[in-house]
């Protein structure tokens, strides 16, 4: 045992030394305290912290190695190291008892999880030893076993682990732990809906006058119902739960229950007593369009997305909707969402959004007055970076290198924004004009004939 104390000390004397030169450093800062009167040993502050026990210090030192080990995916020394660590258990301190409880479940799984010749059987019986540790982390525990097995394919044990921990109750416990609760439920009723999915796959692969059609439909309805109960309970509480609202609405509409489908998405993503979730919005569109709602009714949805990801996918989406509307504000809008896009490195070089804004730009150029006001005040909030970010002379390069097509758009953009004496502007003609000499001399004379349009942009 000292050898073994010596050894976990060796390893982790760094750390000692460092934090005995910290004390020291502070101590030595302390200013005394000066009152009239004081007796002289209450001058300076004393550490009146409780000594740590030699068992206390060791058992530290062997788990700063455990993290090391693990840190290093040294699963088998890891292993050995939380034999000696188990010991924890058994302080006599109900503090640290409980403390060494959770490390001990969050290390144990990892190095379980982890370890070459770690078997099923092990995993569960370290599991059920830790469940039955405290009651405050039994739903907790049972759900992170559940998780393994789902993860390791092991479907059916993991089903019957939820069902057993679904009927867990103790007391008090069962009514503070009840969100847990929740989430065990509805757990389960994903394992429903993977099976009722695989039996809707299965009856595609029958022939209508099958005698089994019948027997498989009336599964998939006893899984629909079972998985329905336990769904909807988890998403009536505030919460972020994309994974059960899928599958909740998918039951839904396969069952042509499309008003509640529409309430469920509806209240996920309006509702303000949960957080913030774009995702929510997303998902409702997408039934949206689906179910071929009004143009009015998509747009409504996705420019909350907007707001919230201006960066996301579904915004040239949301420009094709806004452009086929009539109303001036739409067209407005439909020009800050395709600038807004653009000032994210992830669509920089997206050839549909460059070409977007290339006509939109021009058709302001060949439109009124007002709506080049629009132009104007998007360009304001850009034009300090803009310019280095999408329009500087290496990129003119690479893009000519890379992608001619997206370089055509762009310079086209630069040449209007910026004026003929943009370095992109500058580079990208001098190139094309070799390769392709009617094409961009006729880019040339357009920039040159707008050129009034960089002057007005560049007034403050």
């Amino acid at each position: 045992m000292d050898n073994f104390v010596e050894e976990l000390r060796q390893e982790t004397r760094w750390l000692s030394t460092e934090e005995t030169e910290d004390e020291s450093s502070a101590n030595a800062n302390v200013p005394g305290i000066y009152l009239p009167l004081l007796p002289k040993h209450f001058k300076y502050p004393t550490n009146m912290a409780v000594k740590t026990s030699e068992f206390q210090k060791v058992k530290e030192d062997c788990l700063c190695c455990i993290q090391d080990a693990l840190l290093q995916s040294q699963w088998q020394r890891a292993a050995e190291l939380m034999i000696s660590y188990l010991e924890m258990l058994e302080n006599t301190n109900s503090e640290k008892r409980v403390t060494s409880q959770e490390e001990i479940w969050r290390v144990g799984t990892e190095i379980l999880q982890q370890h070459p010749q770690s078997n099923i059987e092990e995993v569960n019986y370290f599991a059920d030893r830790m469940k039955n540790l405290g009651v405050k982390r039994y739903l907790k525990i049972s759900l992170e076993h559940a998780f393994y097995l789902l993860c390791g394919g092991f479907l059916d044990e993991a089903y019957q682990n939820l069902i057993l921990t679904e009927s867990w109750r103790y007391g008090e416990e069962t009514v503070a732990q009840e969100k847990e609760l929740k989430l065990v439920q509805a757990y389960k009723g994903l394992i429903d809906y993977y099976r009722w999915l695989k039996k809707k796959t299965d009856l595609l692969e029958l022939d209508e006058d099958s005698c089994t059609q019948t027997s498989v439909q009336q599964e998939m309805l006893s899984l629909y119902q079972q998985a329905k109960v336990s769904l909807r309970e988890i998403i009536r509480i505030p919460g972020v739960w994309d994974p059960f609202v899928i599958c909740y609405v998918d039951l839904l509409e396969h069952y042509e229950e499309y008003e509640e489908a529409r309430e469920v998405l509806n209240d996920y993503a309006y509702n303000s007593k949960f957080p913030s979730n774009p995702n929510a919005h997303v998902y409702y569109y997408q039934f949206l369009k689906r179910r071929g709602e009004s143009r009015k009714t998509q747009i409504s949805a996705l420019q909350i997305l907007h707001e919230l990801v201006p960066s996301h996918e579904l915004m040239l989406e949301f420009y094709n909707l806004l452009k086929k509307s009539k109303k001036s504000k739409k067209h407005k809008l439909q020009l800050k969402v395709i600038f807004a896009t653009l000032d994210f490195a992830g669509w920089k070089e997206n050839v549909k959004a460059w070409t977007y804004l290339a006509k939109q730009i021009v058709e302001i150029l060949q439109n009124s007055d007002k709506q080049f006001y629009w132009l104007k005040k998007e360009w304001d909030i850009r034009k300090d970076w803009w310019p280095a970010f999408h329009f500087s002379h290496y990129l003119a390069k690479r893009n000519w290198q890379e992608n001619r097509k997206l370089t055509c758009e762009k310079v086209l953009i630069a040449g209007i924004l910026l004026g003929k004496d943009c370095k992109y502007f500058k580079y990208v003609t001098k190139e094309g004009c070799k390769v392709q000499k009617k094409k961009f001399r006729q880019l040339k004379k357009f920039v040159k004939e707008h050129s009034w349009v960089s002057l007005r942009l560049a007034d403050t």
